[in-house]
């Protein structure tokens, strides 16, 4: 297990400064939605507190998701990374709907908010959350390209605020401002389930999307005394690490050493595909496969 630590700490602490960035950023944006008087700032706000909570939960889980397998999680402790996932999509949501139901009667009657002041914070926006981004472009991990994901659209949605500011400033268009929260929020929604539906694939033990069942049939098949497969289940812990379990139907009586032959041979075939565990089982032509 220890080769696998070094590539783990670096998304911890990308995470850990992505969190503190946006945390410090959220509390100043919701003083300053209120100071400005625009629901665009707030659901941004609410937008980098939701995301503040995210990357502070991916960090939570990133480093438990670092513990060794022991009695009580035999597989170890990565699916932790994406319960995350799914509680900070559960925030997200619930968010959404709150600003979408604060921007409705906005969007009836308009107020003109404080534009100057929107510029200013659009443009801080704008800069702190693509530091973060950037320091976490780089991840591999579900969790990490969620957290990414975020910090991508919260400079977008900082870009979209800062272009209805400056022509909020030249012309009176007050209903550009909950247009745009809405936008933003819907916008929040459409990734949120999105991410939601990986997450569930994976949790409810689903194949993962980058493996192929029929081509790990046929490279086993290939396979030199290997009659057929049986029984081939393949799902993965956190959307990084798969796990594939299979039985092999192998000619009468081969000795020990040969099927040891073939299993390393399996096992190295299998891991070209994407698979890092797997699990083999021999059966003989005539014997009755009890789920097959």
């Amino acid at each position: 297990m220890g080769h696998s630590h070094h590539h783990h700490d670096h998304p911890e602490g990308n995470i850990k400064v992505a969190f503190f960035l946006n945390l410090g950023f959220a509390i100043i944006e919701i003083i300053g939605g209120l100071w400005t008087n625009s629901v665009a700032i707030l659901s941004d706000a609410l937008h980098d507190l939701g995301d503040s909570l995210t990357l502070g939960v991916s960090w939570y889980f990133a480093r438990i998701a670092k513990k060794d397998r022991n009695q009580k999680y035999s597989y170890g402790y990565k699916r932790f990374s994406v319960l995350g996932a799914i509680i900070n999509s559960i925030v997200l949501v619930t968010g959404s709907i709150f600003i979408i139901i604060e921007a409705i009667p906005r969007l009836l009657n308009p107020v003109t908010p404080n534009t100057e002041g929107m510029i200013y914070l659009a443009i801080g926006g704008v800069i702190v959350n693509g530091a973060a981004a950037f320091r976490l472009s780089k991840g591999h991990s579900l969790n990490e390209k969620a957290v990414y994901m975020h910090l991508l659209e919260d400079v977008l949605g900082w870009v979209a605020v800062l272009v209805g500011a400056l022509v909020m400033n030249f012309w009176d268009l007050p209903i550009l401002d909950p247009l745009l929260s809405v936008l933003i929020a819907a916008f929040i929604l459409y990734n949120v389930f999105k991410n939601l539906r990986e997450s569930f694939r994976i949790i409810l033990q689903g194949t993962p999307s980058d493996i192929s069942i029929k081509k790990i049939h046929q490279v086993i098949r290939d396979i030199p005394k290997v009659l057929d497969v049986h029984d081939c289940h393949t799902w993965s812990l956190d959307g990084e690490y798969h796990i594939l379990s299979i039985h092999l139907v192998i000619k009468e009586d081969l000795p020990l050493s040969e099927l040891e032959n073939i299993k390393i041979e399996t096992k190295q075939r299998v891991s070209k595909l994407g698979i890092n565990h797997t699990t083999i089982e021999f059966e003989t032509q005539n014997e009755e496969c009890e789920p097959c």
